[in-house]
């Protein structure tokens, strides 16, 4: 079936125009996050395949897909519409997923941002195992599949293998209440099998088996504090960890983006490339003289609730 046919068949169902149309839990942090990893990866030469294991019904998939470059494999592992393997997994899948995950859907929704399917594993995650994606293959992982503990110390040991040199790996739900297997299969992959942070969002977990400070190096060249995001340091059995949190600009508002884009804003603006003290940014300061009145208070209101809810 072609992509055009396929969408004649889903035509039923509202065809998304923007990422956030896709329902899902992948919030503009991290679509940001993902999108500066990628990017750096590419402007540094960088070639690998990507990797997605749980994709629910595409958000983060379809973003991932934009940085595809000409060569590499884009892999999707899910059960969608799928039996699980155990009952553990049966009853997380009907509690959380079971009336809205299809693959039809996903498949939907994909084909509404890009021409062809990316290569569709619809089989329990530890399928991987079995060396179907090559070994060091991968420059970038997004696990967010099951959030039972044995199901994800397995999603790590596949990305683990999957990812080559300095390749960066995203997990989900790292630090939500309800998803206390994901957690600890995480840090046990920090602490006992070498995974070393890269930085936290307020959802995610981002780490690599190479070198952090590349990466993190690579996302301090932005300035995040300008854009209105908050970055503060922790350390990690003696590591630093950046972590990123607040809700930035509504860089989609002409008025916003033209005051940040302006030279004399940016120009002012001073960006580490390695993690240390850091002053407070002058182009956020810049870019809110610059604004409209409106929309100046409209920024300040929004970087207030940030501060109020600071984690």
């Amino acid at each position: 079936m072609t992509s055009v046919e396929f969408r004649a068949t889903t035509s039923a169902r509202p065809t998304p125009r923007r990422l956030d149309d896709v329902p899902g839990w992948f919030w503009p942090l991290d679509q940001l996050l993902f999108t500066r990893v990628l990017e750096g990866q590419t402007a540094a030469g960088s070639k690998g395949d990507l990797l997605e294991l749980g994709t629910y019904l595409g958000r983060s998939a379809i973003l991932m897909g934009r940085h595809r470059q000409s060569g590499e494999l884009f892999t999707i592992c899910d059960l969608f519409d799928s039996d699980a393997p155990d009952e553990a997994n049966a009853e997380e899948m009907a509690d959380s997923y079971r009336k809205t995950l299809t693959r039809r859907a996903f498949e939907a929704n994909y084909l509404a941002f890009h021409s062809e399917l990316p290569e569709i594993v619809q089989a329990p995650t530890a399928v991987l195992q079995d060396g179907r994606v090559a070994a060091g293959s991968c420059r970038f992982a997004h696990i967010d599949a099951s959030h039972l503990y044995e199901h994800v110390a397995g999603d790590v040991q596949v990305a683990r293998a999957a990812l080559g040199k300095d390749g960066v790996v995203s997990f989900d739900d790292y630090r939500s209440v309800h998803t206390p297997g994901t957690a600890a299969a995480i840090w046990e992959a920090v602490f006992a099998h070498g995974l070393r942070p890269v930085c936290l969002s307020p959802e995610k977990f981002y780490g690599t088996w190479g070198d952090p400070l590349a990466v993190q190096q690579m996302l301090l060249r932005h300035d995040w504090e300008g854009e209105g995001w908050q970055l503060s340091r922790e350390t990690v059995a003696g590591q630093e960890v950046l972590r990123f949190h607040g809700e930035g600009f509504n860089m989609s508002d002409p008025e916003v983006r033209a005051a940040l884009e302006r030279p004399a804003a940016r120009s002012a603006a001073t960006t580490p490339v390695r993690p240390g003290p850091r002053p407070r940014s002058a182009s956020r300061r810049l870019a809110l003289d610059l604004l409209p009145p409106m929309a100046t208070r409209a920024v300040r209101r929004r970087l207030q609730a940030a501060r109020s809810r600071r984690i």
